[in-house]
């Protein structure tokens, strides 16, 4: 197990490197970092020149890169467009979008699986055909129109829930934001999971169980679901990056100054610092994530090794 993990950190360092410099590339080459501070006003050469000196710009692109994860090794994200340094931004968005995510990921996970494990155990019944057309209904659905109805119906008609979170993004308003946030990623666990217990069903350890006269619900538990969890426990570990990153829609519906917020911002600033530096940690969150869920087969199943 300690050589797997080892190796499988050694591997991620290539994958870093080189999603951190697409990422770099993309946004730094796009446009013009500088032209940007000034916004509509023409900058001076001689002003310009000298920010452009400060910021490291002067110089090619791959030392651009080089220099900049120098900076983050040592802590220095660069600043915002406001003069605030990015890692203050941080401190405050990423445990409100983390807080967020967690709330989806439970729905997400709790859900997803519980439907998926109702609809494989019935297929082919109503309750397989319910869950079939909720999830195609939930997909096809853009989670811009799920949100602003769940806002309008849940939040302003109903007053089941604050149709806005406040700030400090209470536990409770983060229910609603929520439900929107795993709402896509929550019909893929229920088919995945529905499509892998109806295939472990018919396996020839269950049928050992059932003859031996295990319990139902032991049956289930033990031996259907924990080997059908194996390809939805990949899904979900590599879900978490997504909705960190996908939490952009639902906080600027929700009004959440999470991580989508602070992106947002960037990107409309054009703020190359802030972008890169969210990102930057996004695929650390990514990475570390799925080497979880890679720990986790061996949990789940104890027929799988590391060599």
């Amino acid at each position: 197990m300690g050589r797997y993990v080892i190796r499988r950190l050694l591997q991620m360092v290539p994958v870093f490197i080189g999603t951190t410099f697409l990422i770099f590339v993309m946004v730094y080459a796009l446009g013009d970092p500088v032209a940007a501070m000034f916004g509509d006003r023409a900058p001076d050469p001689a002003t310009a020149a000298q920010i452009r000196h400060d910021l490291y710009l002067d110089h090619p692109l791959p030392m651009q890169y080089l220099h900049y994860m120098g900076q983050i090794f040592t802590g220095n994200f660069g600043k915002a467009a406001t003069g605030q340094p990015v890692t203050e931004l941080m401190g405050q968005a990423f445990p409100v979008t983390l807080r967020l995510t967690l709330v989806a990921f439970a729905i997400e996970a709790v859900v997803g699986i519980g439907l998926g494990l109702l609809a494989g155990l019935r297929r082919g019944r109503f309750a397989d055909s319910g869950v079939l057309a909720f999830t195609l209904l939930v997909v096809a659905i853009p989670t811009f129109v799920t949100g602003y109805l769940l806002q309008y119906f849940v939040g302003l008609k109903w007053g089941l829930a604050n149709p806005a979170v406040a700030e400090g993004a209470p536990l409770g308003d983060l229910i609603l934001p929520g439900v929107v946030l795993a709402g896509v990623s929550l019909a893929y666990v229920a088919r995945l999971t529905r499509t892998s217990v109806a295939e472990n069903s018919r396996a020839d350890y269950l049928r050992t169980a059932v003859a031996k006269g295990l319990p139902r619900r032991r049956v289930v538990t033990v031996h259907l679901l924990r080997n059908s969890l194996i390809p939805v426990v990949t899904f979900l570990g590599t879900d978490i990056g997504g909705l960190m990153a996908g939490a952009v829609v639902t906080e600027r519906i929700f009004n959440i100054h999470g991580v989508g917020y602070q992106l947002y911002q960037g990107i409309l600033r054009q703020n190359p610092p802030t972008v890169v530096g969210f990102v930057t940690i996004l695929v650390l969150i990514f990475l570390a994530a799925n080497l979880l869920v890679d720990l986790l087969y061996a949990v789940l199943d104890p027929r799988i090794r590391y060599a």
